[in-house]
């Protein structure tokens, strides 16, 4: 519900569930932005208090912090808003299907996927617990697209399609940059301890620089670099990296074509 309401404050009367005019658009942002405070500090206090019971906390104000993020994030749906307008142009320059903004907001997944990530990641970033991800797995539900909260994504973001693609909680991505369906930037290997267990943190993921195109069901793998301008074609397997402006592609695989025969002449 939390995010509804956010969404509603990115892309006032676009959800349809308000009727928003330029009348009355301050007022009903203002109502909205008062409901969201509420909810969200209340959430964000339960996490903390989830928090506090795994670390045996008994000092800190659970609820103070709370509000202190709940305004923090309230104070970024500005630059977030126009991050998302970068984002919402990006999927109309780059879609020669896409007729219009209005479409691209109400109908294209990528525009719920890549805001409930730009939401998420600023809670993931002032180390909010649990919420961050139950926010990308409401995208992830909805969508098919799973974007890690964690991940550093910059400006003009599209994702055509975007069924299957994969977004690990290190990668860095640039600005510019387009990637389509079943696109997966992930983990290679884990580091282990010498009990075997994974040891968490540490960049393991790609980084993805300006002006990259990645094509249909490409995997890069690991903490490899994607240069500038490069395009990597579809259904590529990457484990090094690439230099700025190369094209990498796949060999053409060998088809094999058979005249398919009528069933009068297989009877004879």
């Amino acid at each position: 519900e939390v995010l509804e309401l956010l969404f509603e404050v990115l892309f006032p009367g676009h959800t349809g569930n308000k009727a928003v005019t330029r009348s009355n658009v301050r007022y009903i942002v203002g109502d909205l932005l008062s409901q969201i405070h509420v909810q969200l500090v209340e959430q964000i206090n339960r996490a903390y208090q989830y928090q506090c019971r795994l670390d045996n906390c008994r000092r800190c104000n659970c609820r103070m912090r709370a509000e202190k993020v709940a305004g923090e994030l309230l104070a970024q749906l500005p630059r977030m808003r126009e991050r998302l307008k970068g984002d919402v142009r990006a999927a109309y320059d780059g879609d020669p299907a896409a007729k219009s903004y209005e479409e691209i907001v109400m109908s294209y997944p990528c525009i719920t996927a890549i805001g409930t990530y730009r939401i998420a990641h600023e809670l993931w970033v002032r180390q909010v617990p649990l919420i961050p991800r139950i926010m990308s797995e409401c995208a992830h539900a909805r969508t098919g697209i799973d974007i890690h909260p964690g991940a550093t994504i910059g400006a003009n973001f599209f994702i055509d399609h975007g069924t299957g693609v994969v977004i690990g909680e290190t990668t860095i991505i640039g600005n510019n940059v387009k990637i389509y369906q079943g696109t997966t930037l992930g983990a290679l290997s884990f580091r282990r301890d010498e009990r075997g267990r994974i040891i968490k943190g540490g960049k393991r993921h790609p980084t993805i620089e300006d002006d990259v195109t990645i094509y249909a069901e490409a995997t890069i793998l690991g903490d490899v670099t994607v240069g500038r301008g490069a395009v990597i074609g579809g259904n590529t397997w990457i484990k090094e990296s690439v230099p700025p402006g190369m094209t990498v592609s796949s060999p053409q695989p060998d088809l094999v074509y058979r005249k398919r025969e009528t069933g009068r002449k297989k009877k004879e």
